[in-house]
């Protein structure tokens, strides 16, 4: 029996043949992939810019591990798949890892990145002021990934819920939600995230919304003075003082408005108007018109999108309040119905970049965590769009793009003048990888600006 016999894995027999295995393979790693997302940031210069945003109060003479190392680990481990800081007791050793982050896997077997203590110590001295630098790092990323000024945007706002994990610093019940738990705000332009921002739930699904929206518009005019602007939200968002904002900065909106019985009052010759025409026909019917309406609480009337509809299961009214010019049906199925869109981005970031992970006990710490799934959310998104541009997988969700394109198993040979991934020859998805890789080839590095 050979001295490691005790850690074999033993599995079920081919014929006469014993099959065993062990973790004793050395410098093997199952996520090549990951360097595909280093060649991501090394043209955006993202992940530099958000450790710039950090202040590093330690001494220099006592630094084992750079900080820009850290975030870089964190990043990449989430896009992996590893969510939990303890997953980086071992993944600290893997070379695909060590190379993603810029530290070059040593000749040493026992050289690593930062431990699961480390890394939590780090996000745990991560202030409020680095977190707003942070965040505005993402909308320089944003405006610095656009090679030409765009004439117009429209920016999806939307909460979610995040479940809270024990008692943690802003742990408050939400009726809605039926559990305990955080309110962050999510700002997208199509697939493009911008703003990912952790709210306690004891407010109002809209607070800080306003706030927002003015940096958002000070800073993407900034860059694109002539551009157009356009917010889309659901009911939860529909605030008079934000329309009236809007109004006077030359903001589009196209935002849901909750029924009440004055609109359904305004609109019940429409209702009528479908239900006959369904009773004649048995089929769903969808009448759009227009009307001016405003609360009691509203500076004044605005201009609202009924949509009359009746089903099978009875009538169905919708009311949009929107200040953009267009024909009824065009802004609310073009316009406002789009917006649905970015609840799979929300999916994304929660089911596959884990940003519900909030799970440490300060809120400023949950808040870095998910920054960092909305970093990691922006290299996978870019890795789409860039690299599996004109491919089958262009619209793939970031589950599909870890698993056929990061999950790649490798040996790395290191030397002193290089390292080699030897990967997989059965590795099924070879020619799209070499694609990706190509198509990343022709992008020039952009280095967004830390923020002052």
């Amino acid at each position: 029996m050979t001295p490691c016999a005790k850690n074999l894995l033993r599995f079920d027999c081919l014929g006469s043949k014993q099959i065993i295995g062990n973790f004793d393979g050395g410098r093997i790693t199952s996520d090549t992939g990951v360097l595909l997302l280093r060649e991501i940031d090394k043209r955006t210069g993202l992940i530099d810019a958000l450790s710039n945003a950090i202040p590093d109060p330690r001494d220099p003479s006592k630094i084992e591990h750079d900080q820009k190392t850290m975030p870089a680990q964190r990043i990449f481990g989430i896009a992996l798949g590893y969510e939990d800081l303890n997953d980086h007791n071992t993944m600290r050793f893997d070379p695909a890892m060590c190379v993603a982050v810029e530290q070059s896997p040593s000749l040493h077997p026992d050289a690593a990145l930062a431990s699961s203590p480390t890394l939590s110590r780090f996000e745990n001295r991560v202030d409020r002021k680095a977190l707003v630098r942070m965040s505005e790092t993402l909308i320089d990323d944003f405006i610095a990934s656009h090679d030409q000024p765009p004439e117009g945007l429209i920016l999806d706002f939307d909460a979610t819920d995040s479940i809270i994990h024990g008692h943690q610093e802003g742990r408050f019940f939400h009726g809605y939600y039926d559990n305990h738990c955080y309110l962050p705000l999510y700002v997208m332009c199509g697939e493009a995230l911008l703003v990912a921002y952790l709210r306690p739930s004891n407010i109002d699904g809209s607070k800080h919304t306003k706030a927002i929206l003015k940096l958002l518009t000070l800073k993407l005019r900034a860059a694109w003075p002539s551009v157009k602007i356009t917010i889309r939200a659901d009911s939860g968002f529909c605030r008079w003082r934000l329309l009236r904002w809007c109004d006077s900065h030359d903001i589009g909106y196209v935002i849901g408005l909750a029924r009440n019985p004055t609109l359904e009052k305004m609109s019940v010759g429409l209702m009528e108007d479908a239900k006959r025409l369904f009773d004649r026909t048995k089929t769903k019917q969808r009448l759009f018109s227009t009307v001016y309406y405003g609360a009691k609480t509203w500076d004044r009337k605005r201009r609202v999108i009924v949509k009359a509809e009746h089903t099978e299961k009875g009538p169905n009214p919708r009311f949009v309040v929107t200040n953009v010019p267009g024909d009824a049906d065009f802004l609310y199925d073009k316009i406002y119905c789009q917006r649905g869109e970015m609840e799979n981005r929300i999916k994304e970031q929660q089911l596959g970049l884990f940003a519900d992970r909030t799970s440490c006990k300060r809120f400023l710490a949950n808040q870095f965590r998910v920054l960092l799934s909305a970093s990691a959310y922006v290299l996978m998104e870019r890795l789409r769009r860039i690299g599996l541009a004109g491919t089958e997988m262009a619209k793939a969700q970031v589950s599909t793009i870890r698993l056929k394109l990061l999950k790649v198993a490798s040996k790395a040979v290191v030397t002193v003048r290089r390292v080699v991934f030897q990967m997989s020859s059965s590795y099924p998805y070879r020619e799209l990888f070499e694609t990706v890789l190509k198509n990343l080839e022709g992008v020039r590095p952009v280095t967004p600006q830390p923020p002052s």
